[in-house]
């Protein structure tokens, strides 16, 4: 078992001293000794489905395309662009955030068998794809929103994830009013959902164990999350480097998957 430490550089010095096999061991004993374990993910969960993230290489910033390239990345999933340009944005939407026909990979079938298990609290999400709901998570706090919910913006008559992917009209019209109907996506320079947000700060404060999975935290809504959290145990995997590494216990630089698959 996980000992007691009589201080943080103590704590830090036994968690940077474990081997690989050691740190699959002690994720196993910080996750049974844990009551409240919260995941706060990213792209990074989603891209091992075949969902690209935004920044990186393959990412949809630098795979605008011709159609969109006189554009900045930013303005095509903006407030600003939705309101004076609404049928770039819905033609930009509909040919990149598809994610109706996408499945959930381990890493989002493992956090739904957790929950299951009565072993994780909940699920903040900036993703918008539905994956954790697919897999059979419940309580998933989608502080993004989500690509599979769209609503009138006038009437506010709610649609599911067909309606704008299939409308045939370049911008969506909503049946009952005649106004457009948007997807429930935070775009930028909106603000975030207050109830999404207001729920994922109240499981993070009660969290007594945090991971932090696919996101490099460069994102101020994500790294405003984690700093929410004063807990015991603070867990992060993501492929590459990620800010708060120097205060976490443990740091796995692989395929969120197959670390979370080492839980037993």
């Amino acid at each position: 078992m996980i000992k007691e430490f009589l201080s943080q550089r103590e704590k830090e010095k036994y968690f940077r001293s474990l081997s690989e096999e050691q740190k699959a061991v002690a994720l196993n004993e910080i996750v049974d000794q844990s009551e409240h374990i919260v995941f706060l993910g990213g792209a990074g969960v989603s891209t091992e489905s075949g969902i690209p993230d935004f920044r990186s290489k393959n990412g949809l910033y630098h795979k605008k395309g011709r159609r969109f390239a006189r554009y900045q990345p930013e303005y095509l999933l903006s407030s600003d662009c939705l309101y004076r340009k609404p049928e770039v944005l819905f033609d930009y939407f509909r040919r990149n955030l598809d994610c109706r026909a996408v499945k959930p990979n381990t890493a989002h079938y493992k956090l739904a068998w957790m929950e299951q298990k009565g072993k994780l609290d909940g699920i903040i999400t900036q993703n918008i794809d539905g994956l954790h709901q697919k897999a059979g998570s419940r309580n998933v706090q989608e502080i993004h929103g989500s690509a599979l919910r769209s609503h009138c913006v006038s009437c506010w008559t709610e649609y599911g994830a067909d309606f704008i992917f299939e409308s045939k009209d370049p911008i969506p019209v909503c049946p009952a009013c005649g106004k457009m109907v948007r997807p429930e996506v935070t775009l930028y320079g909106e603000v975030l959902p207050d109830e999404a947000y207001g729920n994922a700060i109240h499981l993070i404060q009660d969290a007594d164990c945090l991971i932090i999975g696919g996101t490099s935290l460069e994102v101020g809504t994500a790294a405003g999350l984690a700093h929410q959290f004063h807990g015991k145990h603070l867990i992060i995997i993501n492929k590459g480097k990620t800010k708060m590494e120097g205060k976490a216990d443990l740091v796995f630089h692989d395929s969120i998957g197959k670390i979370l698959n080492l839980i037993e």
